[in-house]
Parts: C-alpha cells; sequence; structure tokens
C-alpha cells in the first residue's frame, strides 16, 4: 500500500448526501476482484449518459476536475452495502482522500486497508472547503496527515482528528498484510519452534 503523508490536489466538488455504494461503483462492476480498472465505472451512473458518453454535468467530467485527488462530499458517504470495490474505484480514479461530515462504518474502514484518507469535519468546516472546491481549477487543497490539516489556497486550515494507529498505518503504507509482516521475526520464531516441538506435524 502507498504511503499517506501529504497530499495536494484538485478538490471536486459533491455536495450530494447520502452518496452509497452502489453509486460509488454500480453493481454490474463487481464481477471482478481486482483493484484496477475499476476507475472508470467509479459513479459511472452519474458521470456517464444512457448512451455511455461522457455526462458534460457530472463535476468528475469537467475539465477543472478530470485529475482530482480529493473529494468534498456531503453527508454520510459510503453508506449502503459492503462492498470493497467502492475504494478500489475512488484510488484506481486517484482520488486518496474524501472529506465529508460522516461516513458509513464499512466504508470508512474499507479506505484505511487500501491508502484513502476519509477526513471527517464538522458541517462549518465542510461549507468552508466546499467552497474552495468549487473554485474549478483554483480548488487546490494540501492534506498534510502528519499535522493533521487540510490547507486551503488561500491559507486558510481546517485540522481534523484521526485514530493513531489508523494515522500509523497510512503514514507508513502499512495495510493488514504489512502489518502482519512487521511481525515476520517472531512468526519464524514461532514456527520453528513449533517444528522442532513436532516434528511429525
Amino acid at each position: 500500500m502507498d504511503k499517506f503523508t501529504t497530499l495536494t490536489g484538485v478538490a471536486a466538488p459533491m455536495p450530494i448526501i447520502n452518496v452509497d455504494t452502489d453509486m460509488i461503483i454500480p453493481k454490474q462492476y463487481l464481477k471482478t476482484i481486482k483493484r484496477t480498472g475499476l476507475g472508470t465505472g467509479l459513479f459511472a451512473e452519474m458521470r456517464y449518459t444512457d448512451d455511455g458518453a461522457d455526462n458534460a454535468d457530472f463535476v468528475l467530467n469537467k475539465q477543472a476536475y478530470k485529475d482530482a485527488k480529493i473529494l468534498v462530499a456531503g453527508d454520510n458517504f459510503g453508506c449502503g452495502s459492503s462492498r470493497e470495490h467502492a475504494p478500489w474505484a475512488l484510488l484506481d480514479f486517484g482520488i486518496r482522500c474524501v472529506i465529508s461530515t460522516s461516513f458509513a462504518d464499512i466504508f470508512y474502514n474499507n479506505c484505511f486497508k487500501n491508502g484513502i484518507l476519509p477526513i471527517v469535519v464538522s458541517p462549518e468546516d465542510l461549507e468552508k472547503l466546499m467552497d474552495d472546491a468549487e473554485r474549478g481549477a483554483n480548488a487546490t487543497l494540501t492534506v498534510d496527515l502528519e499535522a493533521q490539516e487540510v490547507r486551503g489556497p488561500d491559507g486558510g486550515v481546517v485540522t481534523f482528528d484521526i485514530d493513531p494507529f489508523r494515522k500509523h498505518c497510512l503514514l507508513n503504507g502499512l495495510d493488514d498484510i504489512g502489518l502482519t509482516m512487521e511481525k515476520a521475526d517472531r512468526i519464524d520464531a514461532f514456527e520453528e519452534k513449533t517444528s522442532l516441538a513436532r516434528p511429525w506435524a
């Protein structure tokens, strides 16, 4: 998993509440277990017209936001069914951070396991960041995980809280496998001891 330290990029505004996982990645894209290639299906039902053309009104199709790395979203983002494909699709598109006033628990946890930082802010701070994001090409935010700050284009700063363990994992690029491998020496020692004690096993 890639480390998350400081991220500077265009922030796309999505002031929609209750964006569920089926909106993030519709069910027809769930046939694969690969984490790559899902970016094309991200928000597909809003992003494309019935004939498959780009919907010019959708935020991520607008020129200023086509390379967005941050999403500023409405309340209760990632609700609905449990599907890890949702953070996979965001990551494959290039989004490494989602900012909202609240997230569904399973989606929130899945983000951390895939190198995406979900940030919870107050409604007042979300309004400020949404205003920044609506500036189009000038909607550049800097997310500093170490300092736990989001810095706006005009120098404004929004602070956020994060669980220290999750912060450690993101800063060091540690998913569940990475955390296990940190204990490789202890695992090897246990296996060697077990082999000596039970050579028939």
